[in-house]
C-alpha cells in the first residue's frame, strides 16, 4: 500500500461525501462505493427539494437516541459555524426561514454536485453501482467486497444509510454489516412521518390543510405537543407537527404501549373559549344553525365531519381524539429512528469500540433529530468527525 491512509467509504450520500471530502483534505486517499448510480439522491429530496441543510437553533438536546447526549461531542468537534464555513467555502448561499437554513437557489441538487466537485478535486475515486455484499478484516487490512471487486484500505467508514425514503439504495443493508461485525442493531422504525390512525372516515376529510396543536397521549399520559399546519389524509393525518410526534409515537407503539393523539382543530380556543364564542355567535346570527356558527372558523370538510359526530361539539374540535395504529411506512419516512448501538462506538471519534479501523456516519448510528434540518447536520458533523479521525493514522 501506499504512504497515504487508505479510506473506504462505504455510501456516497451526505454523510458518506462529507467524511471523504475530510478524510481526503487529511491526506488519506479515499475511495467512496455507491450503489445507486449518482451518489447524493436522498439529498435530493430533503426539504422538499429545497434540501433543509441545518438549523440556527443546534442544541445538542434537540437530538434522540438511546443515548442522544452522545451527539453532543460530535456537534462540538464540527459545529453548525464549521457547516456554515464549510458550505460557504464550496460557494453555497444561504437563504434563512425562520432559522431553517436552505441553498438560496432552493434547489437541492446543487448540494451533491458541489459536495461532488469538491471530492472529485481532492482525487477522491467515487465508485458508483457498487452495492457492499461484506465487510471484513483480514491479514493486516481492511476489505470491502462488492459483487464485482473486493476493495483494500487501512480505514472503513460505514455510511450507508437507513431504510428511510423511496429513494433505491434506501434499503438498510448498512445495519446488516455492522450486525455481522458485532455490533448491536437498535430495532429501526420508521420517524418523520405520517400516523395511520383507526376508522374509516378519513376519505371525508382528506386533502384539508389546517392549524392544529396536536397532543401525543401514550398510556393516556400526555408526553409532547406540537403545533402547526397539518395535513389530513385518507389514512389519517399528517404534516410537520405530526412528523415531530411520530418517533415518540412509533416505538411506543412498537413497545406495546396504546398511543393516541388529541388534535385542537382551533388552537387559539379552549373549549371554554369557544363555548363563549359559540354563544356569542349565536346571539348576534340567531338564524345559523350550530354548524353554521362554524363558517368562516374551520374548512368545510371539517365542518361537514364535526356535524355527524355525537356528543359536545366544542369539545370535539379542541380534543378531536384519534387512535394511531401505526405508521405511513419506511418509504414515506423521511429518516430512521434506531440504528448502530451508539454504546458500541467512540463518542469522539465514531470509531468501533469492537474493530479498530472501524467508523460509523450518519443516519445509520441510533442517532435521529426532528424537521428543521437536524438530520442533515448530523450528517454533516458525523461526516466530518470519522472523516477526520480515520485520515489521521494507520492500524
Amino acid at each position: 500500500m501506499s504512504e497515504k491512509t487508505q479510506v473506504i467509504v462505504v455510501g456516497g450520500g451526505a454523510s458518506g461525501l462529507m467524511a471523504a471530502i475530510q478524510a481526503a483534505e487529511n491526506g488519506a486517499a479515499v475511495t467512496v462505493l455507491e450503489q445507486n448510480e449518482t451518489p447524493g439522491r436522498k439529498i435530493c429530496v430533503t426539504g422538499n427539494g429545497r434540501c433543509n441543510l441545518t438549523n440556527r437553533d443546534m442544541r445538542a438536546e434537540i437530538f434522540r437516541g438511546r443515548q442522544p447526549e452522545f451527539a453532543a461531542g460530535i456537534l462540538q468537534q464540527f459545529s453548525l459555524q464549521d457547516t456554515l464555513t464549510f458550505f460557504e467555502k464550496l460557494g453555497v448561499a444561504l437563504t434563512d426561514r425562520k432559522g431553517w437554513l436552505y441553498p438560496r437557489s432552493n434547489q437541492a441538487k446543487c448540494i451533491p454536485e458541489l459536495l461532488l466537485l469538491k471530492a472529485r478535486s481532492l482525487k477522491v475515486k467515487i465508485k458508483t453501482r457498487e452495492s457492499v455484499e461484506s465487510v471484513f478484516y483480514e491479514n493486516g487490512c481492511w476489505k470491502v467486497q462488492t459483487s464485482g471487486w473486493t476493495y483494500e484500505g487501512n480505514k472503513v467508514i460505514l455510511a450507508n444509510g437507513s431504510s428511510a425514503s423511496q429513494v433505491p439504495g434506501s434499503d438498510g443493508s448498512g445495519y446488516e454489516i455492522a450486525s455481522q461485525l458485532g455490533h448491536r442493531i437498535i430495532k429501526p422504525l420508521p420517524a418523520l412521518t405520517g400516523l395511520r390512525c383507526k376508522g374509516n372516515a378519513f376519505s371525508a376529510w382528506a386533502g384539508v390543510r389546517t392549524d392544529a396543536e396536536v397532543t401525543l397521549l401514550l398510556d393516556e399520559t400526555e408526553t409532547v405537543k406540537e403545533s402547526g399546519e397539518v395535513q389530513l389524509t385518507d389514512y389519517g393525518i399528517s404534516g410537520i407537527p405530526i412528523f415531530q410526534l411520530s418517533r415518540y409515537a412509533i416505538r411506543a407503539l412498537d413497545g406495546g404501549k396504546k398511543v393516541t393523539l388529541s388534535v385542537n382543530f382551533l388552537p387559539e380556543y379552549t373549549k371554554d373559549t369557544l363555548q363563549e364564542y359559540m354563544k356569542k355567535r349565536q346571539e348576534l346570527c340567531p338564524y345559523q344553525s350550530e354548524a353554521e356558527l362554524l363558517l368562516g372558523l374551520l374548512p368545510d370538510k371539517l365542518i361537514k365531519m364535526f356535524r355527524k359526530q355525537k356528543g359536545d361539539l366544542c369539545q370535539t374540535i379542541t380534543a378531536y381524539s384519534l387512535v394511531v395504529k401505526g405508521s405511513s411506512g419506511f418509504e414515506q419516512a423521511q429518516v430512521c429512528s434506531g440504528g448502530v448501538d451508539t454504546s458500541q462506538v467512540s463518542p469522539e471519534t465514531l470509531e468501533s469500540k469492537l474493530h479498530k479501523g472501524l467508523y460509523f456516519a450518519g443516519e445509520l448510528l441510533d442517532i435521529d433529530g426532528p424537521c428543521g434540518g437536524y438530520n442533515l447536520q448530523w450528517a454533516w458533523s458525523s461526516g466530518a468527525v470519522a472523516g477526520c479521525h480515520s485520515a489521521k493514522e494507520k492500524l
